[in-house]
């Protein structure tokens, strides 16, 4: 069964409760993200997996309004809580998604999904020579190298974000990646600070079709650049603050 976990919380600090903040009049973060993926071929469950934190209760309620799956786990311990969540639901393949990508291209998905299915890897992606936008990132591996990772991952880094461990060339997992035809890295529309989310709400204000791909976005920008100047300063930190953790790990 092929799985799509997706990492959900309230409590970031760069941008409190940004998983359910309102993108539109209707919908959250969250709800765009869950109806974008639904668009996927290949997905056959998705699980919210979220932390056992009472400031995540909301996150349980959100799931059950939904009729959606919801997985607790350790709220610093991320690869345990994929781990955990992925055998609960008996999942041979994972899809790792994070909450903060309301606008994640099921197109993107389903062809990241389909070259794991038709390639001789453990773990395929398009994120390590990034070409594609920030915001259409996607990770798919198998619960046997999900498995390792959890029984062997020792660093911060590695335990925060998941695939750190599987992603090191010194563990020898088969690594593909997908590279976009033209390098579009330059774009971000992830959320994680305040000009993102007004970015993304220009986005889904200016573009009506649904599910909003990569190629719907990419015209807005040739139509609508200055929109894309809202969040143009906003560095993407947050695996660089885990290191940091990795650094008084190896100090200690």
């Amino acid at each position: 069964m092929i799985g799509c976990i997706i990492q959900a919380r309230m409590g970031s600090t760069r941008l409190p409760g940004k998983t359910l903040l309102k993108i539109d009049d209707k919908n959250t973060v969250l709800d765009s993200l869950i109806d974008q993926l639904s668009f996927s071929k290949f997905i056959d469950k998705i699980v919210i997996a979220t932390t056992t934190l009472q400031s995540d209760n909301v996150i349980e309620d959100f799931a059950t309004k939904s009729n959606l799956e919801i997985f607790r786990g350790s709220s610093d311990n991320v690869l345990d809580r994929y781990f955990q969540c992925a055998q609960s639901f008996s999942f041979d393949t994972i899809v790792r998604i994070t909450a903060d990508n309301p606008l994640i291209d099921p197109n993107i998905v389903d062809l990241i999904i389909n070259e794991y299915n038709n390639t001789e890897c453990d773990y395929m992606t398009n994120i390590i020579d990034r070409t594609f936008p920030y915001g259409t990132e996607v990770e798919v591996f198998s619960i046997i190298s999900l498995e390792k990772a959890w029984m062997n991952a020792k660093k911060p880094s590695e335990l925060e974000h998941v695939t750190p461990f599987i992603r090191d060339p010194d563990n020898k997992f088969i690594i593909k990646n997908i590279k976009n035809k033209e390098n579009l890295s330059y774009l971000r529309y992830t959320v994680d600070r305040i000009e993102d989310l007004t970015l993304v709400k220009e986005i889904i204000k200016n573009i009506i079709s649904r599910p909003i791909l990569m190629e719907d976005i990419i015209n807005l920008y040739q139509k609508m650049p200055q929109i894309f100047e809202i969040n143009k300063n906003i560095k993407h930190d947050g695996y660089i603050s885990s290191l940091e953790k990795d650094k008084a790990y190896f100090n200690f």
